[in-house]
């Protein structure tokens, strides 16, 4: 073995530009792997963070009615607690539970204002607003004023909303609106603070209030449209389901509620899971790409060596080790580039995680309902630099055996007549 290990290391340097690219190549895939790989992760939980706080939860409980008329905003269908009996009843129950940090009714609803005789269309959240810093950290996005506060005529709005409506922190907005009833309203409030967000939805449509108020306004008192649950993670959220529904069927017996995972409360989040392994297929068809030029190499290598492969048959060694030869030759290639590929993509990986990706002019236009931030921070860690090296270690490797295979089947008679 230590004879092949050393034949094999001097057969490389015959041809060092040849070695060299073909190293540079494995290496040039596995560096864009590992970005690419700590890329799409960075911009899948940057998402998924967003959808589980604007959107789904890491568990949304809602009527099941409600959950089919949704885009309609309908106030028909409320979660009203267990039985009637309150939806603040039910927000106690559930941060009761173990595993349910959080427990976040919201009361969502359309309005409009009308601003020098144009229609401005908004939506209107009813929350508590304690909660919604805690859930969502809004607080920090908040660049002019305060949150609303619970009791108090107040709302607080998008940047985008006020410059619509040529509004300004301080004066007084009067919103119109349909109640439970289908009653036409409106209503005036202060508003008391402009919170500047990269999400649209948030920005340039969306508008505070607390929960009391809007459950005055639209009359549907102790109710919300939604209730959401965080867990201590996302991927608890489908052991603590089951308890959630325990608990509703223990306690209501009217069988209106539906008890969702973010998985399922949001078609957008199955698809962001399934790409996941969509991208792990790109990943090794990457690496194939750049191993076609190892094979290429080898075959040159193989075609330029027939009667010296042939004369080392011809000695006494054996078809396994001149397989052996070549793939060592092929491994020795595929391990250096693929290190060399780790430590670019992990130190590049390591520097756009700190500083960012500005994806702002790319994401402009971009709709309501789908939700990324602009300033994306590649994942760096140890356990994608090893995947990118060891998945170019392997699939060079394992590409190298067609060649030496063609090598170890050559008869010493016709290797030795070749010219």
């Amino acid at each position: 073995m230590k004879f092949l290990l050393t034949l094999a290391g001097r057969n490389l340097f015959r041809n060092k530009m040849r070695t060299f690219v073909s190293i540079i190549a494995i290496a040039i895939a596995v560096m864009v792997v590992i970005f690419a790989r700590g890329l799409v992760i960075g911009v899948l939980n940057s998402s998924f963070s967003l959808y589980v706080q604007y959107d789904s939860g890491h568990i949304r409980v809602v009527d099941e009615t409600y959950n089919q008329k949704e885009q309609l905003l309908s106030l028909i269908h409320p979660v009203d607690g267990f039985n009637g009996n309150g939806v603040m009843s039910m927000v106690n129950r559930f941060e009761e539970e173990e595993g349910i940090e959080l427990a976040v009714p919201r009361l969502k609803f359309g309005a409009m204002a009308s601003p020098d005789d144009e229609i401005v269309r908004m939506m209107g959240w009813g929350v508590k607003p304690e909660k919604e810093k805690k859930f969502t950290e809004i607080e920090s996005k908040i660049v002019k004023g305060r949150m609303v506060e619970e009791g108090k005529r107040e709302v607080t709005l998008g940047s985008g909303l006020l410059a619509s409506l040529n509004k300004e922190v301080g004066d007084t907005i009067t919103i119109l609106y349909k109640n439970s009833f289908d009653a036409f309203k409106g209503s005036t409030f202060n508003i008391v603070g402009e919170v500047d967000h990269y999400l649209p939805l948030i920005n340039d449509r969306l508008f505070y209030i607390p929960l009391s108020q809007a459950q005055r306004i639209l009359i549907m008192d102790n109710s919300a449209t939604e209730i959401l649950l965080k867990t201590q993670s996302m991927g608890a959220a489908e052991n603590i389901k089951p308890e959630v529904q325990q608990i509703i069927n223990s306690k209501d017996n009217r069988n209106k509620y539906l008890v969702q995972t973010w998985k399922e409360a949001n078609p957008t989040l199955q698809l962001f899971d399934v790409a996941q392994y969509i991208y792990n297929v790109i990943y090794i068809l990457l690496i194939v790409l750049a191993a076609i030029v190892v094979i290429n190499t080898m075959v040159m290598i193989v075609k330029e060596r027939t009667q010296e492969i042939g004369m080392m048959s011809a000695l006494g060694l054996k078809g396994k080790e001149i397989l052996r030869l070549f793939i060592m030759e092929g491994a020795f290639m595929g391990v250096v580039g693929s290190f060399l590929g780790a430590v670019g993509g992990g130190a590049l990986t390591k520097y756009l995680s700190i500083v960012g990706i500005d994806y702002t002019q790319a994401v402009q236009g971009m709709t309501e309902e789908f939700f990324m931030n602009p300033m994306i921070y590649p994942v760096y860690n140890f356990e994608n630099v090893v995947f990118g090296f060891i998945l170019g270690a392997i699939i060079t490797t394992l590409t190298c055996i067609i060649p030496a295979r063609r090598a170890a089947r050559l008869e010493p008679n016709d290797a030795l007549r070749d010219i």
